[in-house]
């Protein structure tokens, strides 16, 4: 692809070199992605073809306070965990985050990848909470900072 297009074809998106993203917070999470959005020229929602291998985690549980995400299965099966409840996912079903919603996480604990589309508004700023790992991320631009979740007072997550 040598110029930006408002259509990706499937031949497009096979040639999109997929992006390996570990998580800082959690080892076992590793997903495979291709940026869909930023290819055709999306600034204010980032859209990625996910690849979720075999016994891996999409990411930390977690929850936004400033962005909506959503996914979208397109192939395979895996695990949604929504705030307290655990549900299997597959081909056709759709997710929807709201921003301060349920914190939240995919697994695939099935012999085949898991393969959906994720996306979410961007925005400049946005904190992102993982209860269980007890931390903050603070996001501002381009700069990312980690802190101490608080359990009690105003910052304290709304479990």
């Amino acid at each position: 692809m040598s110029q930006r297009s408002s259509r990706l074809s499937p031949a497009d998106i096979h040639a999109l070199e997929e992006e390996i993203y570990p998580h800082p917070l959690n080892i076992n999470a590793v997903r495979r992605a291709r940026p869909l959005g930023e290819h055709t020229g999306l600034r204010q929602l980032g859209v990625q073809l996910v690849r979720l291998t075999p016994g891996h985690d999409s990411t930390e549980y977690h929850r936004h306070h400033h962005v909506d995400e959503f996914v979208y299965v397109l192939e395979g099966r895996g695990t949604a965990r929504i705030g307290a409840a655990t549900v299997t996912i597959g081909p056709g079903d759709f997710l929807g985050f709201p921003a301060g919603g349920e914190p939240h996480c995919l697994s695939n604990p099935y012999e085949v990848d898991l393969l959906y589309l994720v996306g979410g508004n961007r925005v400049a700023m946005d904190t992102v909470d993982y209860p269980e790992a007890g931390k903050r991320l603070s996001i501002s631009g381009e700069e990312r900072c980690y802190s101490e979740l608080s359990t009690e007072g105003p910052d304290a997550p709304d479990d």
